[in-house]
């Protein structure tokens, strides 16, 4: 079976030809540095983290790039606030995406450009859109796209022109030609620090958010990609303008396939720093593990919203332990997928109609049944194998069961050698009665033909 992809662009699920055989070039965009990452981010860095991990696994190399966006309004008011430099802010704010996303098991991209090292690609880019007349300078001193020069604006949404309105990041200036014209180049402002500003032939100023992705993927990638991808927020206006910048530019589409990943929301309410409603990655790592945080969104498909809760990552978290519970019963062996194998060719299906997390995850339960009822090492270390397809299943299972326990693991030991005692004295009341005990205390025993083994449940 094919490798299919939903396209956004075609709204239909597509076959996926890469331009170069063998090879995919991948890119996504990335965070804005101001503040550390909530779910949201760490929802879009997971999807084409997958995305990424089962292209190699289907034998493509692949170019991944995932840009940073270090400049922009909000970083320059919270570097303002904080009384630090802008480089300062951003250094530290991608040190702290980096440790996150280290956390959750996330593989960093093969290339991760920042804005302002590429600030003259924008600006060449710019003048070349300017020649095409795609582009004019304000009394103001900023530089605007002419959005309705460009034939087929808003194609990627599927807004039409006269449905369209400014995107909330771009202020609406004065001197604009249409109210739905986008900067290109910011002018310098008096209140604006020196370290937020650069020479150009337009004056001093700073680059607009759209065309910094224009650039810097022209400049990794090529004018063409195979794949762009980015959250569903991004369709409007950041991906209908990287278009219209870059196929006005070089006359070419920007990419054969688009993807976008699904919201995050809370109480049924899209989650984002600007409602003030989010969660950083740290704030839930306070109450649940990484690989739990992990398989809750993965067990998502990426273009389905994802509701958070605690009680969903709870949820979330007792069904990991069934997985974990089987790998702690049977040693897997270390094995080479064998696709012909019913469960490996079931889960590679799935992942082939555009990335079934879903139904991948499925198989992975029906095997865990298997291992549970036949014992089969081989089974186990499928199932440890597969799950390893999406960066699960690859921790200790005995680790991952007994994490947040609220006893040490010696005082443990020693009641359940205890109780081990009472058994083999026939004292059952007295073993029952420390199972009860260590029960009240959130630890659940399970006594197999392997022994008795222990592990945090309700």
């Amino acid at each position: 079976m094919s490798l299919r992809i939903f396209n956004t662009l075609s709204r239909e699920l597509e076959v996926f030809v890469p331009q170069k055989q063998g090879h995919v070039s991948l890119y996504v965009c990335g965070m804005t540095v101001y503040d550390l990452c909530h779910l949201g981010h760490a929802r879009a860095m997971m999807a084409f983290d997958v995305v990424q991990r089962w292209l190699k696994i289907s034998g493509y190399a692949v170019t991944y790039v995932r840009n940073v966006t270090d400049i922009d309004d909000k970083i320059i008011r919270r570097s303002l606030e904080n009384g630090e430099s802008i480089r300062a802010l951003t250094h530290r704010m991608v040190k702290a995406l980096h440790e996150d996303a280290d956390v959750l098991g996330i593989e960093r991209p093969t290339h991760e450009p920042r804005a302002t090292d590429f600030v003259p690609s924008m600006l060449h880019l710019i003048e070349q859109l300017q020649e095409k007349g795609l582009a004019y300078q304000s009394a103001n001193g900023d530089v605007n796209f002419a959005v309705r020069k460009f034939d087929g604006y808003g194609k990627l949404s599927g807004k039409t022109l006269d449905e369209l309105r400014a995107g909330e990041r771009v202020a609406v200036a004065d001197g604009k030609d249409d109210p739905l014209d986008f900067v290109l180049w910011k002018s310098a402002k008096p209140t604006e620090p020196s370290d937020a500003q650069w020479d150009s032939a337009f004056g001093a100023g700073r680059p607009g958010w759209h065309i910094e992705c224009s650039a810097m993927c022209a400049d990794v990638l090529g004018q063409t990609v195979d794949i762009h991808g980015g959250g569903s927020d991004l369709q409007f206006p950041h991906h209908d303008n990287e278009i219209a910048q870059s196929e006005g530019a070089h006359g070419v589409p920007l990419a054969r396939i688009w993807m976008h990943n699904g919201f995050v929301t809370r109480d049924n309410e899209k989650m984002s720093k600007s409602l003030g409603n989010f969660f950083t990655i740290r704030d839930i790592l306070k109450r649940f593990d990484a690989q739990t945080l992990r398989f809750f969104i993965v067990r998502s498909h990426y273009r389905s919203a994802l509701n958070y809760s605690d009680a969903h990552l709870e949820d979330a978290r007792q069904s990991l332990k069934r997985l974990y519970t089987a790998l702690s019963l049977v040693p897997a062996y270390s094995v080479t997928i064998d696709w012909t194998n019913p469960y490996a060719q079931r889960f590679k299906a799935a992942m082939d109609e555009d990335f079934g997390t879903p139904e991948a995850v499925a198989v992975l339960f029906d095997l865990a049944s298997e291992v549970n009822r036949s014992h089969t090492q081989q089974l186990a270390g499928l199932l440890k194998a597969l799950g390893g397809c999406l960066g699960l299943l690859q921790g200790d299972p005995k680790a991952f069961l007994q994490t947040g326990a609220s006893l040490d693991e010696s005082t443990i030991t020693l009641m359940m050698a205890q109780r081990a005692a009472a058994k083999s004295s026939k004292n059952f009341v007295e073993a029952d009665r420390i199972r009860q005990e260590l029960r009240a205390l959130g630890i659940v025993l399970k006594d197999s033909a392997h022994g008795t083994t222990w592990e945090v449940g309700s």
